[in-house]
């Protein structure tokens, strides 16, 4: 498929699912111009494989999201967005991605598929942390200290999410090594795009995106206990990643570097996800 074809395919796709996750009240407006924008950037510069990984995490994760959606109010009360997910934070989870589709447009080497694999487990594993693991029975504690925190808490880790981490990281390899797997038996060059020798070289992808995503997702918590930017509701007497209440109340600064906000952190650790995943691919396929 030529480059142009590829361009178009992104953008009919990214389009329609767009709209669908506007629909589905998954993605605002600006998201809206966020996905469409990512995925035919990573369609067109990465190719199908690519895009297919992206659209796994986007329907994996807006799938989480509404489970229970109910039950998570609570606690999701504390992050600084809603469940629909804006512009910032499309690029936030897809934008380190699309830097490498573009890197790998002009470099194709089978590491920058490695890495693409692992900023995308980060993301997912990070995701499918922060959906599941606010379910947990368990208080978190903060990954820094060890303290108990409240559920939500930017920085907390329990086992469940601990859990939910690996196996967000675990789908998305099962999911790009049958993509590649697929690839292969339709007459594109598989596995070869990876660097393996057989197919079964595939199966490398599997602790390449859980070490990845765990690797990454942890990244996230750390930096979400320490630099993240930490806000104070004094009408809701609680800790929030929110700079304005949705009542439109200022809340005060009580920690962090103001810049460093979630959408941020999502983004570093994606590319430490992805640097991870890497440094994976090469000690097993040396």
């Amino acid at each position: 498929m030529s480059p142009s074809a590829q361009l178009l395919l992104g953008f009919v796709i990214s389009s329609l699912i767009g709209y669908a996750g506007y629909r589905k009240r998954a993605l605002s407006i600006t998201g809206v111009a966020g996905a469409m924008l990512v995925g035919t950037t990573i369609f067109g510069a990465g190719g199908w494989i690519w895009g297919m990984l992206l659209i796994t995490f986007f329907v994996l994760s807006s799938a989480l999201s509404a489970y229970k959606k109910a039950a998570k109010q609570q606690f999701t009360e504390k992050f600084a967005k809603g469940a629909r997910r804006d512009l910032a934070q499309t690029l936030a989870n897809g934008g380190f991605g699309t830097l490498l589709a573009l890197a790998a447009c002009f470099h194709p080497q089978p590491a920058m598929l490695a890495a693409f694999v692992g900023t995308m487990a980060t993301v997912n594993a990070d995701t499918w942390a922060t959906e599941l693991g606010v379910l947990s029975h368990r208080p978190p504690r903060l990954v820094t200290t060890g303290r108990v925190v409240e559920p939500g808490t930017s920085g907390g880790v329990s086992l469940l999410g601990t859990l939910s981490t690996l196996a967000g990281g675990l789908s998305i390899g099962l999911a790009a090594a049958l993509f590649l797997l697929l690839d292969g038996i339709l007459g594109g060059p598989g596995y070869v795009l990876l660097g393996a020798d057989t197919a079964q070289g595939t199966l490398v992808l599997l602790p390449v995106a859980t070490l990845g995503g765990l690797v990454g997702s942890l990244c996230d918590s750390i930096l979400g206990a320490t630099l993240q930017t930490i806000y104070y509701s004094t009408r809701r007497e609680k800790e929030t990643e929110r700079k304005v209440d949705p009542d439109g109340a200022p809340n005060e600064h009580l920690r962090g570097w103001k810049w460093l906000n979630n959408d941020w952190v999502n983004f570093l650790s994606s590319a430490v996800g992805a640097g991870v995943s890497v440094l994976v691919w090469k000690a097993l396929l040396a």
